[in-house]
């Protein structure tokens, strides 16, 4: 079964919001192997609902709507509906029995005038109780005229299409779906799409039938879903595991999971499985680095503090750094960067410390170190009686300053990763 999703709001075409109910839709409905072809934003009229819908109907056998159920004259889905499959709209019950009852358990506040008009359905539809909101869901079936396809209405707010979706949508649909798919995700760290594409060509040329890669680029890099389809469970398994062996074998130096974590949510589980502490010694980044450490639950096991040493006299009295080595080489060096990773190590006692430095941009660069150019530092305890091991790099990324701070922060958090694969 294949479907296309609908979202409806004048806001969502001239870019007041984002349409961000759609990978949630899209992922539910993999689960119960429906592929979705289309995803369209359509404006707030009545022509433009009708017409998108009876498109959408000729193309696909589910067409899932979000927004434009509410009871104010702006929301127009129900009518549109009503006047596409021909069909009433009636009074339900039940729906406006269960937001009334909403009303009453909140003590002094009246129900609106207009909850009577919220509980009109299209009839004949299956209506979708809304646990969390008011504007019920229903599951329309489109009639003969449009293959018997079906029209599922859902609220735009995400909590309550969320709750729609999980309790009602997709089991509804999951018997009827013959098919499989599978999504796995490579995320990777420290290359970008070009060089991913060059390891495994090979492995895209010689794709099981079912089976797709997508390559996903984001702000710090990018990353790989193969996706399989089937018609067994099992076969769409091996088929995918097969393909995803062959590209963490090809390019394992760049892969740091396979499902959708972030980077610093792997490194937290890495130092909590090792036992191991870290701490951050920043510049160009202003924090970033501790901050993506410090958002993981269970961050405060394994981070141990976190130093923003923007000025040079800061690097110098809070880290250390040697003004002879600030003089000879500049902020933005490796070998401040090391003094900076040192000093930060021996400062909290961390196992681990790591440092950045460079220029942001976008004034402040040189020739010899242009705008995007970031020194980073790394320094473990050595064993005892042997001194600090201390590794130093050069990145450049190219952008404007927000996103060249959050390279920066990745390159830094890349080199942590890589480092703590190898204790």
């Amino acid at each position: 079964m294949h479907a296309e999703l609908i979202s409806i709001g004048d806001e969502l075409l001239t870019g007041q919001k984002v349409n961000t109910n759609a990978p949630f839709i899209c992922t539910s409905l993999g689960s119960a192997g429906i592929h979705v072809e289309r995803i369209i934003a359509c404006g707030d009229t009545i022509d433009a609902i009708t017409g998108q819908f009876r498109e959408s109907l000729e193309r696909a056998r589910l067409v899932i709507v979000t927004g434009g159920l509410g009871p104010t004259r702006d929301d127009k889905t129900r009518l549109a509906v009503a006047e596409l499959v021909q069909k009433p709209l009636v009074f339900d019950e039940a729906t406006y029995e269960r937001t009334l009852r909403k009303f009453r358990a909140t003590p002094g506040k009246k129900s609106p005038s207009n909850l009577r008009e919220n509980a009109h359905v299209i009839e004949g539809s299956i209506v979708i109780p809304n646990d969390v909101g008011m504007a019920p869901g229903m599951i329309i079936s489109a009639g003969e005229r449009f293959g018997n396809g079906y029209l599922v209405l859902l609220p735009g707010v995400p909590a309550e299409m969320e709750a729609m979706m999980q309790d009602t949508v997709v089991p509804f649909f999951a018997s009827s779906s013959e098919g499989v798919i599978l999504h796995t995700h490579l995320r990777t760290t420290g290359t970008g799409e070009t060089t991913i594409a060059s390891l495994v060509s090979d492995i895209e040329d010689s794709l099981p039938p079912g089976t797709t890669l997508a390559y996903l680029p984001h702000t710090a890099g990018v990353s790989l879903r193969v996706s399989t389809m089937g018609s067994s469970r099992a076969s769409v398994e091996r088929a995918n595991l097969r393909v995803v062996d062959a590209i963490r074998e090809r390019a394992h130096e760049y892969i740091y999971a396979l499902e959708d974590l972030s980077l610093e949510e792997v490194i937290v589980g890495l130092l909590r499985t090792k036992g191991l502490t870290v701490a951050t010694a920043e510049s160009c980044t202003g924090g970033l680095v501790a901050s993506r450490l410090t958002d993981v639950p269970g961050s405060s096991d394994v981070f141990r503090e976190g130093y923003v040493t923007y000025a040079n006299e800061v690097k110098e009295r809070l880290l250390g750094v040697r003004s002879e080595t600030l003089v000879r080489f500049g902020a933005v060096s490796r070998e401040v960067a090391g003094e900076m990773a040192l000093g930060c190590l021996q400062a909290s006692g961390a196992d681990i410390a790591v440092a950045a430095t460079g220029i942001a941009g976008p004034s402040g660069g040189s020739e010899d170190k242009p705008v995007g150019m970031v020194c980073l530092g790394l320094a473990a305890q050595g064993s005892e009686g042997t001194a600090p091991l201390l590794k130093t790099t050069v990145f450049q990324a190219h952008g404007n300053r927000q996103r060249n701070k959050y390279r920066f922060s990745e390159a830094l958090l890349g080199m942590l990763w890589h480092e703590l694969r190898e204790v």
